[in-house]
């Protein structure tokens, strides 16, 4: 028998291998764009940096460090070079489809960051193995941009798995869904009408701002931000804010909402500030052919008859008065229950003559407010 040569003696001691195998050696080499592994076959094995990461700008010297163990998965036995061609991103690949078919399976909530966002979708990557999220269920609610979800950690589940299709389909909108359901549910479980509640302004209208409460929203509307006037509520409220309220009715799912806190109320004491024969001083507000109506304060207006504006005669009040311009007047009626209130600068005209305002009809001129 004849003996072996040095050759073939380390030839037959070394370990064989194939394609498809799983292979584990030890980093002798690392350059920017490979690394080469002694896998203990008589080639060494070589990893691409395209067969490592799908990250752009990667220096593989800054990821794997020569001496350390790591396992992949040969994809060539001999790369036309002697050398074995191996892939560390494919074995992650196949561990990434076992990982996500088995989250498929139980409905399994996952966490992984956002690598792409595409016009259709985002792109998010579960052990080196791409999964795609549909614009449509990135959300419950639509969104135009999807921008500010790259680089974000998202959670979603699998609602499609097909590796041979290379169709791997990620749900986030039905967690969004499933989660405002039971922040609403237990929303409506605590609140009740005439509670204060604290909440987010989400969007703001010509007729109100809706008001996200944690789990459902409710409606601020233009008439109940004021015990004055609002005139447009984009000049009061932004986006963003947040608000203190109370819940003024529950209809089924329809919050409404109010600033109009009774405790605020500024005919609460307005019969002592506003009694007849006062003397006040307030801002015109707006304007009829029959009279004047002036804000005394937030919620509580005036009327200055045009027959009360001046001694003299005045068709109308426009001829003598501006939008906004602060007058003073005299009280001479003062209607609680209707919530009216009758002025007359006619009154004060001259302080040496006594008021002629005898003539005044109160009860038409309160009639006409």
């Amino acid at each position: 028998m004849s003996e072996l040569s040095f050759e073939q003696m380390l030839e037959e001691s070394l370990k064989t291998i194939r394609t498809g195998e799983v292979v584990t050696g030890k980093v002798i080499d690392v350059k920017e764009d490979e690394i080469v592994l002694n896998i203990g076959y008589k080639s060494d094995g070589i990893i691409p940096k395209n067969e490592y990461t799908n990250e752009p700008g990667v220096d593989l010297r800054d990821v794997v460090a020569v001496g350390s163990e790591m396992e992949a998965k040969v994809v060539k036995v001999n790369d036309g070079e002697g050398q074995v061609a191996l892939s560390y991103k494919r074995l992650a690949a196949d561990r990434g489809n076992k990982r996500l078919e088995e989250a498929f399976n139980n409905q399994e909530v996952l966490t992984a960051k956002v690598t792409q966002v595409l016009d259709g979708g985002l792109s998010v990557n579960v052990e080196e193995t791409r999964v795609f999220i549909p614009a449509s269920l990135v959300s419950d609610t639509y969104e135009r941009d999807l921008s500010k979800y790259a680089g974000q950690e998202i959670e979603f589940v699998i609602t499609e798995f097909n590796p041979r299709r290379r169709r791997i389909i990620g749900d986030r909108k039905q967690l969004l869904v499933a989660k405002k359901a039971a922040m609403q549910k237990e929303l409506f479980e605590r609140i009740e009408v005439g509670q204060t509640v604290e909440g987010v302004i989400k969007n703001v209208t010509d007729f109100g701002a809706f008001i996200d409460l944690g789990g459902a929203d409710g409606l601020l509307h233009i008439s109940e931000m004021s015990w004055g006037r609002v005139e447009n509520p984009k000049k009061v409220f932004k986006v963003g804010e947040t608000i203190k309220t109370f819940i003024k009715d529950i209809n089924g799912e329809k919050i409404a909402l109010s600033l109009k806190f009774p405790e605020a109320n500024p005919w609460m004491n307005a019969a002592s500030k506003y009694a007849a024969g006062n003397v006040v001083t307030g801002k015109v507000a707006r304007m009829t052919d029959f009279g004047a109506f002036v804000e005394l304060e937030p919620g509580v207006d005036a009327l200055l008859h045009v027959s009360q504006i001046s001694r003299e005669h005045v068709d109308k009040p426009a001829d003598v008065l501006k939008i906004g311009q602060v007058i003073e007047a005299k009280i001479v009626d003062f209607n609680e229950a209707d919530k009216k209130i009758s002025l007359s600068m006619k009154a004060l005209e001259s302080a040496k003559e006594e008021p002629d305002v005898a003539d005044v009809d109160v009860e038409a001129v309160s009639a006409e407010q």
